[in-house]
């Protein structure tokens, strides 16, 4: 069953925690172990990504028509999609101790998602939230602890926060306003993490 996604919880979302050094460093030993297998971990939450929230599929031509989650991990575009995800995901974490190079390198991926692909920026908060639920199961041992939970659902809100600042700005010509993307479009629920 799909459900309405209201302002409130997105402005929660739009303010990310300062992370510690301690923090950091948990994030990149976590992630190594998760990088190692990057592809079939990326094919993963891409997956499920789809299957809970179908309407995100719309964004992706090539595979929106895909309904059987078999067929979706065969798939070469799903699979390149989920590389260049755990990709970007990756140099984040390789910089997260730069501040600046972890704002560019998101702030591209937000602009491409806004500009180029016109993708609701609520997906991105969807999305690292899957992402999270799939590590903690696939990496248990790993993903349990609470200062790895906390250290990770800080770095998520990092992701929606840079992301999605590329949506508030005012694109060449626009005379003002604000942003025409509405989070309450999205009518799936949204992960527990």
């Amino acid at each position: 069953m799909e459900k309405v996604q209201g302002e409130m919880e997105i402005e929660r979302w739009e303010r990310s925690e300062e992370m510690s050094d301690a923090e950091r460093k948990v994030i990149q030993e976590t992630w190594n172990r998760v990088y190692a297998n990057c592809e079939d971990v990326g094919v993963s939450i891409l997956i499920r990504f789809f299957v809970n929230f179908p309407s995100a599929k719309q964004y992706f031509s090539q595979f929106k028509h895909m309904e059987d989650p078999l067929e979706m991990e065969r798939s070469l575009q799903l699979r390149k999609h989920a590389r260049r995800v755990m990709g970007a995901i990756n140099s984040v974490v390789e910089n997260i101790y730069d501040s600046e190079k972890v704002s560019s390198v998101l702030a591209l991926v937000g602009k491409a998602h806004a500009v180029k692909h016109k993708v609701d920026p609520v997906y991105f908060k969807i999305l690292t939230g899957v992402m999270l639920e799939v590590l903690k199961e696939e990496y248990a041992n790993e993903f349990t602890a609470p200062e790895v939970q906390r250290a990770w659902t800080k770095m998520r809100s990092l992701i929606y926060t840079h992301v999605t600042a590329a949506y508030k700005e005012e694109p060449p010509g626009d005379s003002g306003g604000s942003s025409s993307w509405s989070s309450s479009k999205v009518a799936e629920p949204l992960p527990q993490t």
